[in-house]
């Protein structure tokens, strides 16, 4: 049986906001099993809260913001990210602030975060959402789509009319319950360009923003000293920030996923698309008769155990 996971105990952090610009400080706490991913406000009296759906993503400006009533949660992708790729699916979140911290622009500090706390498995048996009919969300020339498969499949392209990106590779797929997240995904920083770096301020967004948590492009080149951290590091971090989007329902996914151009909005879309139509999915858990799906996710999920003898997938 492949069991649902929270963490071991409470652990916490503070940091910027790349939006916002604000310090806040993020309290991870275990969560019951069944109880799903809740994020509170716990700066606000009384303290809001709400567990993670696609229908509660209300803007999609440069992040995936979390809101409903008085809630209001910004740049929560990374996370969900981290979340997704250890496959914890019941925790709950406390926020002193509007918006989660950028840290370094990666997933990989929520990574040790969770690292930190421990893993434990929960008595209930873990359900993922299987994809049965291909959902396609198209806009503008770019697209998301998600067809059936035995596992959680991310095939991602992008385009940017801009030097730096013509002079790498720009697609890369990975198979969440194959390869490595945390070696070939999980340091892929986010990015943007000095002139919307500028603009964005003008319109009080990116106060928090800099070469510490970003990779900055001029026109021509890129800013940061140490350049990349992956020869194709652009489109790694889209398929971070795809992982955390697509986690949003607080299942984890068994489908391929295609991205061409996509962004926080098209795959909320997609989301939502997917939802909406019963016939699209149903919830199933992987029992051990269905050998190589359940080889393949039970091997994943058991190396990334984490008891005391730091048995981690790599950081």
């Amino acid at each position: 049986m492949i069991f649902q996971k929270t963490i071991q105990k409470e652990i916490s952090l503070t940091g910027l906001g790349l939006h916002t610009g604000e310090s806040v400080r993020l309290v991870l706490k275990p969560g019951e099993d069944n109880s799903g991913i809740i994020f509170c406000r716990k700066d606000l009296k009384p303290s809001p809260k709400v567990k993670v759906s696609a229908e509660f993503i209300t803007d999609t400006t440069l992040c995936s913001t979390l809101e409903k009533g008085n809630l209001k949660i910004m740049t929560i992708e990374h996370l969900m990210s981290a979340l997704h790729a250890y496959g914890i699916e019941n925790i709950i979140i406390n926020v002193y602030g509007p918006e989660l911290p950028i840290l370094d622009g990666s997933s990989i500090p929520y990574l040790h975060l969770i690292k930190s706390a421990g893993i434990k498995d929960l008595p209930s048996e873990k359900q993922f959402i299987k994809v049965k009919k291909a959902i396609k969300y198209e806009h503008d020339g770019k697209f998301a789509m998600l067809e059936p498969a035995n596992s959680f499949v991310v095939d991602f392209s992008i385009q940017f009319p801009h030097p730096v990106f013509a002079e790498r590779n720009n697609e890369i797929t990975l198979d969440l319950y194959k390869d490595s997240y945390f070696e070939q995904i999980s340091r892929a920083r986010t990015f943007g360009f000095m002139q919307e770096v500028e603009y964005l301020r003008s319109i009080g967004l990116a106060k928090g923003g800099s070469l510490d948590n970003a990779i900055v492009m001029d026109d021509y080149n890129i800013l940061n000293r140490d350049g990349l951290r992956y020869e194709d590091e652009f489109v790694r971090h889209k398929v971070l920030d795809a992982i955390g989007d697509l986690y949003i329902e607080g299942l984890p996914i068994l489908a391929k996923f295609t991205g061409f151009k996509s962004g926080h909005e098209m795959n909320n879309q997609l989301l939502r698309l997917l939802i909406k139509d019963k016939k699209a999915y149903e919830v199933v858990s992987i029992k051990d008769t269905d050998e190589t799906i359940y080889s393949n996710i039970a091997n994943h999920y058991n190396q990334l155990e984490y008891k005391n003898d730091e048995r981690v997938g790599s950081l």
